[in-house]
This record gives C-alpha cells, sequence and structure tokens, in this order.
C-alpha cells in the first residue's frame, strides 16, 4: 500500500477520529469533483482490503474455530457428568444422614415409649378421634384396634399430566394408613373435611419431586398404576412428611416382624432326656439352625460390598450379590441371624430401588432414547418389582415424547410441520414399543399397561395435530394431506403388532366432521353466488392452452369432456356448470382421502347437499326460461350433470370406500332430465 494509503489508514483508524470534521475539512481543500472521486475511491480501495485481509484471518483460523467448538462441547459433556456425580453423591449423604437420624429417633422414641407406654397410646388415639369428627365420611376408620395418629397436616395436590393444582386437602398419616381428605366448600358445623381416599401404608411408595420453580417443595405418592402429587408448605413441613412417613412404614414393617416371631411356638426346654418323637424334632430343629454357616467371607462383606456397588452406580453388580444370597439361603433354615443379615440386605436393597427409581424419574435427563432406561429397568425386574418398572418407564418415555413435541417448531407450512411431527412422535412410539418387548418379554402382564399408555400417547399427538390441522382453519385439502401422512406413519406400527389405527381415528373423527361440514357450507354458498349471476352462454377459454388445461383437468377426475367442447376454444357448457363440476370433484377427493367408517354417512349426506343445490338450480332455470334455444342449452348442461358427472361420482366413491352410494343412485334417479312438451316446458323430474 502506498505511504497516502497508509496516512489514510492510521487516520481513520485513530480513536480521536470525527467523520463530519473529517468531511469538512476534505470538501474545504478539495478543488472540484475530481479530488473529491479521487479520494472515494481511495477510501473504496481501502474498504475492499480490509474486507478482503478479514476474509484471510477467518479463513487462517477456522480450523481454530472449529476445535474450539469441540472443546467447548468436550466441556460441557464433562460438566454434566460432574453435575450427575455430584447429585448421586448428594443423594448418598443424604440416605446416611437419614439412616443415622432415623436410628437416634428409634431410640428416643423407644424411651419414650418405656417411659410413658399407655398414655402415649392413648393420647394419640383420642386425638385421632378428636380429628376424625371433623371428617365427613371417616367414622368407620377408628374401628381397627391399636390405630392411632402419627402426623397430619394441610397439603396441596397438582395434576400428575400438566402440574396444575386441583385441590386443598388435609393428610392423616396413623401407624398403619395414610388418610386424604379434601377440605369442604360448605361447612357443616365441626366438619371440614370430607373422606377421599385411605391407604395402605404398603400399598404405596414416596418420592420426593425435585424442585423445578415455580413447583417445589412437593412429593410424589406412586399406587400403581395410579400416582398423586402433593405440595408441602414449606421445605421444612415437606422434610418432616418425608421422614415421618418413611420412618412409620419401617416402624409398621418392624412390628409384623416381631409379630410373627412371637407367634411362631418355641420348644419348651426340658432338663430331663425325653422319648417324645416331637422333641426329639425340635432337638433336629435346633441342630439345623446351627448349621447355617454364616461365616464366609463374602456374607461377611456383603452389606458393605453391596453399599459400594449403589455408591459406584454397579446395579447389575448389587443385584448379582443379591440373587448369589437368595440362592445360597434358600433352603436354609430363617435362624436369628438370618432374619439379621435379611435385614441388613432389605435396607440396601430398598436403597437400590430408590436409585433406580430416580434413574427412571422424568426429571432426568430424556436424551438416548428409550434404550438409556434399559439398564435400571432390567434390574428393577430382577428385584421382583417388575410392575414398578413398567410404570416408570412409561412414564418416563411420555415425557420425552411431550418433550419432543413442545420442542417441535412450528413451521409456517402445516404439511412440513405434521411430517416432522409424525416423524418424532411415531418413531418415538415404534422406539418405546420394540424397546418394550425387549425389556418385559418375560411380563406378559405388563403389555395391558402399554396399551392403555399407546393410546394416552396418541391422544397427546392427536391435541398438537388438531390444534395446527383443524384449530387454524386449514383447506380442505391441507387437511386431507395431513390426514394421510399420519394414516401412512400409524400404518408403520403393525410391523410389531400394534395397530392403532382405529384410535387415530376415533380421536379424529370429531375434527374432520365438523371441517368436512364446514368447506360443504362453504361449496354451496360459493354454488349460490355463482347461480345468482348464471347468463346461461357458452364458456369461451379464449386460448387453445387454456382448453388443453380444462380437459386435462376433466380426464384427471374420469369424465370424459371431449363431447362438450366445441370449434376453437368453446366448451358446450356454463362457466357455473364446469366451475360446480370442479369443484365438487375436489371436494370428493379431499373426502375420501379424510373417510373413516364412521364419517361414511356425514360424507354422503354432504355430497347430496352439494349435488342438490345445482340440480335445483337447473330445474328451476329450466321452468323460468322462455328461450327454446336457451332451454336446449340448460337441458345440455342438465344431462351433462346427470348422465356424465354423477355416474363418476358414484363410481368414484363405491371404488374407494367398497360399498355403494345408494343416496346418490336414488338422486339421480329421481332427476331424470325430460322434455314435457316439445314447444313448452322443460324439466328435471
Amino acid at each position: 500500500m502506498s505511504e497516502t494509503g497508509n496516512r489514510l489508514r492510521k487516520l481513520l483508524e485513530s480513536p480521536n477520529f470525527d467523520p463530519q470534521s473529517y468531511v469538512k475539512q476534505l470538501s474545504q481543500q478539495s478543488d472540484g469533483d475530481r479530488d473529491l472521486q479521487e479520494h472515494r475511491q481511495k477510501i473504496q480501495n481501502l474498504a475492499d482490503e480490509t474486507a478482503q485481509n478479514l476474509k484471510k484471518n477467518v479463513y487462517k483460523n477456522y480450523r481454530q474455530f472449529i476445535e474450539t467448538a469441540k472443546e467447548i462441547s468436550y466441556l460441557e459433556s464433562e460438566m454434566y457428568q460432574l453435575s450427575h456425580i455430584l447429585t448421586e453423591q448428594k443423594s448418598i449423604m443424604e440416605s446416611i444422614t437419614q439412616s443415622l437420624l432415623s436410628t437416634d429417633k428409634d431410640e428416643t422414641s423407644k424411651e419414650m415409649q418405656a417411659a410413658f407406654p399407655k398414655e402415649t397410646e392413648e393420647l394419640k388415639q383420642r386425638t385421632l378421634t378428636s380429628l376424625l369428627e371433623k371428617v365427613e365420611g371417616a367414622k368407620n376408620i377408628m374401628d381397627t384396634p391399636g390405630r392411632h395418629l402419627v402426623y397430619n397436616g394441610d397439603l396441596v395436590e397438582f395434576d400428575v399430566d400438566n402440574m396444575s393444582p386441583i385441590q386443598k386437602v388435609h393428610a392423616f398419616l396413623m401407624n398403619d394408613c395414610l388418610l386424604i381428605a379434601t377440605w369442604l366448600p360448605n361447612r357443616r358445623g365441626t366438619v371440614k373435611y370430607k373422606y377421599n381416599a385411605l391407604y395402605d401404608l404398603e400399598s404405596f411408595a414416596v418420592v420426593n419431586v425435585k424442585d423445578n420453580p415455580p413447583m417445589k417443595d412437593m412429593f410424589k405418592i406412586l399406587m400403581f398404576p395410579d400416582s398423586r402429587i402433593f405440595q408441602a408448605e414449606n421445605s421444612k413441613v415437606k422434610k418432616e412428611w418425608l421422614e415421618i412417613l418413611d420412618e412409620t412404614k419401617k416402624n409398621k414393617v418392624s412390628k409384623e416382624k416381631h409379630k410373627k416371631e412371637e407367634e411362631v411356638p418355641m420348644s419348651p426346654v426340658r432338663a430331663e432326656v425325653s422319648t417324645n418323637p416331637f422333641d426329639m424334632e425340635d432337638e433336629e430343629t435346633v441342630e439345623s439352625e446351627d448349621s447355617v454357616d454364616l461365616s464366609m467371607e463374602w456374607i461377611q462383606e456383603l452389606p458393605e460390598d453391596l453399599d459400594v456397588c449403589i455408591a459406584q452406580r454397579d446395579f447389575e453388580g448389587a443385584v448379582d450379590l443379591l440373587d448369589k444370597l437368595n440362592e445360597y439361603l434358600k433352603d436354609q433354615p430363617a435362624t436369628p441371624k438370618v432374619k439379621e443379615l435379611r435385614a441388613k440386605v432389605d435396607e440396601r436393597v430398598r436403597q437400590l430401588t430408590e436409585v433406580l427409581v430416580f434413574e427412571l424419574s422424568p426429571d432426568r435427563s430424556l436424551r438416548g432414547g428409550p434404550k438409556a432406561t434399559r439398564r435400571a429397568v432390567s434390574q428393577l425386574i430382577r428385584l421382583g418389582q417388575s410392575t414398578k418398572a413398567c410404570e416408570l418407564f412409561l412414564k418416563n418415555r411420555a415425557a420425552a415424547v411431550q418433550t419432543a413435541i413442545r420442542q417441535l417448531r412450528i413451521e409456517g407450512a402445516t404439511l412440513l410441520y405434521i411430517h416432522k411431527l409424525c416423524n418424532i412422535f411415531f418413531t418415538s412410539l415404534l422406539e418405546t414399543a420394540k424397546e418394550f418387548e425387549m425389556d418385559f418379554a418375560g411380563n406378559t402382564g405388563c403389555y395391558s399397561a402399554f396399551v392403555v399408555w399407546s393410546r394416552s400417547a396418541m391422544t397427546m399427538f392427536v391435541d398438537a395435530f388438531s390444534k395446527q390441522v383443524f384449530d387454524s382453519k386449514e383447506s380442505l385439502s391441507t387437511a386431507a394431506e395431513c390426514v394421510k401422512v399420519a394414516k401412512e406413519h400409524c400404518q408403520q406400527l403393525t410391523e410389531i403388532g400394534l395397530d392403532l389405527t382405529f384410535t387415530l381415528q376415533s380421536l379424529l373423527v370429531k375434527d374432520v366432521k365438523a371441517s368436512l361440514q364446514s368447506y360443504k357450507d362453504i361449496i354451496i354458498e360459493a354454488t349460490k353466488h355463482r347461480n345468482s349471476e348464471e347468463m346461461w352462454r357458452r364458456m369461451n377459454l379464449m386460448t387453445p392452452e387454456a382448453l388443453a388445461k380444462l380437459k386435462e383437468e376433466m380426464r384427471s377426475c374420469g369424465i370424459n369432456f371431449q363431447l362438450y367442447t366445441g370449434d376453437d376454444c368453446w366448451v358446450n357448457l356454463s362457466y357455473t356448470v364446469v366451475a360446480f363440476t370442479k369443484q365438487m370433484m375436489s371436494f370428493l377427493e379431499e373426502g375420501l382421502k379424510l373417510y373413516f367408517p364412521e364419517l361414511h354417512m356425514v360424507l354422503l349426506e354432504s355430497l347430496r347437499e352439494i349435488i342438490l343445490v345445482a340440480v335445483q338450480h337447473v330445474d328451476y332455470s329450466l321452468r323460468c326460461e322462455q328461450d327454446s334455444d336457451k332451454k336446449s342449452f340448460i337441458l345440455q348442461n342438465a344431462s351433462f350433470l346427470h348422465d356424465t358427472v354423477l355416474p363418476v361420482v358414484e363410481r368414484r366413491f363405491e371404488e374407494a370406500v367398497g360399498k355403494p352410494a345408494k343416496q346418490l343412485q336414488d338422486l339421480r334417479k329421481s332427476t331424470r332430465p325430460v322434455r314435457i312438451n316439445p314447444d313448452s316446458t322443460t324439466s328435471l323430474v
């Protein structure tokens, strides 16, 4: 670059550069237009050179941009893994803390019960009785002896699907069950609540719901196949509910175990030798109990090994250890040592189950598709919890499908959006079905749950489909193409023996029926408007190309139009009749694409009403027209409708549906064009 160019560059790059003063100074120093043109060229050359240098720098650093993007992607993946590990560590620490707190609470409660056993039970029962007097329909709850109140409080119930608040409830936790009561809007005396549900403590599981503002302080109660979500007043109350529910369930299990142990008859201790054969059997039982060998190293270290496997997410290893222990103790008697070992192992099984349930919860990342859930599902099935695994798997997949549909961007072209929507939904449904069949191959009882889930998923799909196609008032042709695409994708599910075509049709039938009737009304109004301006003149298309195009359109509809074309570009039919024919044949084709068996009569009646409008107009024109030439022309149009168009409509309908169009046949028979008097009146009969 020349020295002048360098000075100009430095001037423009200086931080104190003022464009207005520079232009003003330049205009004062220039002698004329030529100097300004030269200066403009210098600035343009400088701009081109700068742009060229910028491109070179971009190409030079392009590889660095790619590598930087890769590094960012790797860093994001590592941060996600780190977050995952930290979350697991936090849950492990919380479980350890909970176990320590529960131990302290157990010791304290035992001391309190030892000090005031009778008074505490009576006080709890009196408290429960006074509270249940405020609940309508809960009189028989106190009939169970020994039942007393543990905890109670107000909660807000939320809808499981859309997380919207449903109602305010009051929960009563007793030592063997959980009572849910709803608030009465109109209180009657001391009665404040109404009985809603009563759950045995063994019939449900409690799951902590991760806070996702504004949805927070929630926990879920799982009762297969249903579940309910409640929100506490704050995090402290939620923590109390979770702790007390867990502690109460444990206390009930331990009490039932002690009760069973006490019911087992113990053999009396005899100092003398007895010849009774039953005493000999008792001695043999004691000897067999002493013969259970639990001193092996792998058994002694089993609880700790299970803790390590759970912490390291080695779920397969943990379940393998449990299977090994169950196989070893299968034929062994239930000695006190065996029961003690079982109690330790059951606690680890509970922790392992909670971790696996968390792995399948919808709150977790939904990446990876159905295969990502296989590991947790298979281990839950091995633990004998196939029902819970089925429920959690289907909920996980429902959340994944719903998220994918929500993330789908709504395009301007409706058909393009529907193609993407069908591809996402039916591909996900097909993958879910294949994964379900693989995971639950040995649990045929779960297949009914999958069928129910498939119908609910189809309902979610149809909601998104109808909102885009029918609520936006798309044309009938667009709606027909969209429904055709959905049918074709639904047909793919028959590859795995899943036929949801009937479900899809039953969910769409209401919207399709409304669309057909709406478009029918539009055609009738347009036909009446054209009829009001009818002059009964031959149609002139002006150019041979336009005539050839019209012939091709009629030929594609199955109509022989050659007989009605005259010399040059004339057509021996009126514009109104030709326009009506094209519009009705289009309605027929689109209606057949939308055809369901439930819509058979709807489509037939719509066609009949449309044809009747044209027939009545022709009949009225024949009766009112006085000119014999025009009457002859009108009769020619009537013959075209009766002898050419209506048979094509009947034949096309029967070919597509497989049933004859009886209503259309009756209409054609009742509208024969006849000449009553050659010199006077012609009409349709």
